[in-house]
């Protein structure tokens, strides 16, 4: 029965509905209503941004831990810029951007050369980023940008702000990438077999100091939507937003094709948030309801995940004993007889 029903797959869904029914129906005034809607939708927009930062390495069986820095350096760097004048808020937007590629670029030094665990490596980028956000602003920067930068993004189309498309944008972007395109497949190749794929002729070691790249830029793109949403810079804004991002991606894991995907990390992602929402109309001055949610969700999420084996720990490269996971390879790339286990 639960089979026929499809809970495995589709878990996140029905939690979602849950949600929907039990805070529908105890909080009928409030929880269904336009305004709710889109506050939900639009306060999640940053952890949805940073959500798919973290999925492009991860089809690649990278980890990176930096994104909500990334962020943060891209608003700073901007949000500096801006202030000072030294450049018009746009072309500041991008040199923010480009800051976090370089960051991004760095990570993939240290992981693809240097063979530095992705965990490692991005954790201590982050750490590396922090000291650069602080040596050039430990205040908070206000007033940093004009009224028409912001609406560049804030801005209502069809009810609401642009950078809730800008966010659908991107994930049909980053889809259609991982489905339809030889480099996704070759992605999700490194991921679930590396051995396998190089081995076959696909460059593992590109595709993940790429993904991280890329990842970096989508990073960096979170702060601009924070510019164009807040306004302002605070030391604080970034790495909060990292563990809700990565609860989503787990989550969305379990979702719809069994590994890493957008859609059931979008999926995911609004399904928790609409549990918050209910949660801080139930127990209103509670702040404490969010982080514990968020905290219980990742545990559960990666549980789920390892469970069905969407997320294994890799083993060391040669490993006699290591297991074989040869999921989402394209035809041609042989099974060597040893490798090293999937992180999809």
């Amino acid at each position: 029965m639960i089979k026929r029903l499809g809970f495995e797959k589709y878990s996140a869904l029905y939690l979602w509905a849950l949600f929907m029914v039990f805070f529908g129906l105890t909080k009928h005034g409030t929880f269904l209503t336009h305004a709710t809607f889109k506050l939900v939708v639009q306060e999640n927009i940053i952890i949805g941004v940073l959500a798919l930062a973290f999925l492009v390495p991860l089809a690649t069986g990278t980890f990176d831990l930096s994104i909500g820095t990334m962020m943060s350096m891209s608003l700073v760097v901007s949000a500096y810029l801006s202030k000072h004048d030294t450049m018009p808020p746009v072309a500041a937007m991008f040199v923010g951007i480009g800051a976090c590629a370089v960051a991004g670029f760095l990570s993939g030094f240290f992981v693809v050369k240097l063979k530095v665990n992705s965990f490692i490596a991005t954790l201590g980028m982050s750490q590396v980023i922090t000291a650069f956000i602080l040596h050039t602003s430990d205040q908070t920067i206000t007033t940093a940008y004009p009224q028409s930068f912001m609406d560049l993004g804030a801005k209502e189309f069809l009810g609401l702000q642009r950078y809730v498309w800008f966010l659908l944008v991107l994930a049909i972007v980053i889809w259609f990438v991982f489905e339809h395109t030889p480099v996704g497949r070759y992605m999700f190749a490194t991921g679930g077999n590396p051995e396998a794929a190089r081995l076959a002729g696909v460059r593992t070691d590109r595709l993940v100091w790429g993904s991280l790249v890329a990842s970096g830029v989508i990073g960096g793109f979170a702060g601009v939507i924070y510019s164009w949403k807040i306004g302002n810079y605070s030391s604080s804004v970034g790495p909060g937003y990292l563990f809700p991002a990565i609860a989503a991606v787990f989550f969305g894991a379990s979702q719809l094709k069994g590994r890493a995907n957008v859609w059931g990390t979008l999926i995911a992602l609004y399904a928790l948030a609409w549990g918050i929402k209910g949660l801080q109309l139930t127990f209103t001055n509670s702040k404490w309801i969010e982080p514990l949610f968020q905290g219980v969700s990742l545990l559960a999420a990666v549980s789920l995940a390892s469970h069905k084996a969407v997320i294994k720990v890799r083993t060391r490269k040669g490993g006699k004993d290591a297991p074989v996971n040869v999921e989402e390879i394209p035809e041609g790339i042989p099974e060597p007889s040893t490798s090293t286990t999937a992180v999809l």
